[in-house]
């Protein structure tokens, strides 16, 4: 692996709540330890009734921190010393109630109250039954902490220890050790002087000042196309028809709302950009003619006139200069190879990542995606169910392979 040890004296908080899988953050610190991290371990009330304080202690070689008023360096206040300390925030594995409390700003213990005192990147891993898992209020809270900019280890389906089989599971601690891994890989910053463009989200075609034509998309795969750029060292400038999430450390966010709009955005960086990934929902069609005031209900039809919009990922591949490369990303609902394949070739792009819009767990505003990316050269990439972070880290990946290999 290209990042081995990059968790070389990295600092890691990691926040254990209470749930059986705690014998997996057992696991899990011994791991980051080994691979070079400096591990600190919170641990709640409940989690110590699965395994004791000293388990953590001797595998991290770090004093183990279960009350907010156990203070045990009298020159520092420990949730914020801890707060501050940290490269990076895990919550493993993270329970329903503590993903309440996190989604509410609740500070009512160690944990909860470090969380709101970091200003670290902060990533979660659920482990719950399946029914809880997709509980509206589980969902609703998981969905306002992606909104704050907290990023989500998706769980795994398998055998429950409540009996169930299903989605619940914590993510084996090899695999986060994995995702660790690539997130301090962009330390590297291997795309440093690199001119990154990114665009996001769905285009809204307007009819009238009421109503417009748009689609599902939630730009969410945009965003961490671009803040993955933005780790490895890249200028990123991220044109995107939202703003309903958190725009990443270090991006230049441009916001648009038509096609036409973003095909302007997208000309202003042509000339400079080393490389387009075009992840946004462009609409194919505008209205012919866009009404100056709400059009009123009338008898009978009614019948709306439509013009092709601006291809931007075909005009940007046809004249795109050497070194230049163009990612382009293709939603299908059947045909998938053959469809992709055909838009590599008809927008003369590098790559174009394509995906089942109506499979389960790769359609729009999900946080998972199933990709399958397809090169110019011929190469093909099929990715498994993955959260939208690591397949950003795989495509950017490949990108830099690609730079690497020309």
């Amino acid at each position: 692996m290209r990042w081995k040890f990059m968790m070389n004296g990295k600092n890691i908080l990691l926040a254990v709540t209470g749930g059986i899988a705690v014998y997996k953050a057992v696991a899990l610190t011994s791991k980051l330890t080994q691979a070079g991290a400096n591990v600190k371990v919170m641990l709640s009330e409940h989690a110590a009734n699965f395994v004791p304080p000293l388990s953590f202690q001797v595998l991290s070689r770090n004093d183990v921190y279960t009350d907010t008023f156990d203070e045990k360096d009298s020159r520092v206040v420990a949730h914020i010393d801890l707060a501050d300390w940290a490269d990076l925030v895990i919550v493993a594995p993270a329970t329903a109630n503590t993903i309440g409390r996190m989604a509410n700003g609740i500070a009512d213990d160690l944990i909860t109250t470090t969380l709101l005192a970091t200003e670290s990147p902060v990533w979660v891993a659920p482990a719950m039954n399946v029914h809880m898992i997709s509980h509206p209020a589980v969902v609703r809270n998981i969905e306002q902490l992606y909104a704050d900019g907290i990023r989500f280890i998706e769980p795994e389906e398998g055998y429950l220890a409540c009996g169930y089989v299903g989605r619940g599971r914590l993510e084996e601690p090899e695999k986060i050790v994995a995702r660790i891994e690539e997130f301090f890989g962009g330390d590297q910053h291997d795309l440093a002087g690199k001119k990154v463009l990114v665009t996001a989200g769905a285009t809204r075609e307007r009819i009238d000042p009421v109503r417009y034509f748009t689609n599902h998309s939630t730009g969410k795969m945009g965003y961490a196309i671009a803040e993955a750029a933005a780790l490895r060292g890249a200028e990123v400038t991220l044109i995107a028809t939202t703003n309903a999430l958190p725009v990443p450390r270090g991006v230049t966010h441009v916001l648009v709302d038509s096609a036409e709009s973003m095909y302007q955005a997208v000309q202003t960086h042509q000339a400079d950009t080393d490389i387009f990934i075009f992840t946004a929902a462009v609409a194919d069609y505008t209205p012919l003619e866009v009404h100056a005031h709400k059009i009123k209900k009338q008898p009978g039809d009614f019948t709306v006139s439509m013009k092709r919009t601006k291809d931007i990922l075909k005009t940007i591949g046809t004249e795109k200069r050497p070194g230049q490369v163009v990612v382009g990303f293709a939603a299908e609902t059947q045909d998938l190879e053959t469809n992709a394949k055909k838009k590599l070739s008809e927008k003369n792009a590098d790559f174009i990542v394509a995906n089942n819009v109506a499979e389960s767990g790769a359609g729009f505003g999900t946080d998972t995606n199933i990709v399958t990316i397809y090169e110019d050269n011929g190469a093909v990439h099929e990715l498994p169910i993955l959260a939208k972070a690591e397949v950003a880290q795989k495509i950017i990946a490949l990108i830099i392979k690609r730079s690497e290999n020309e």
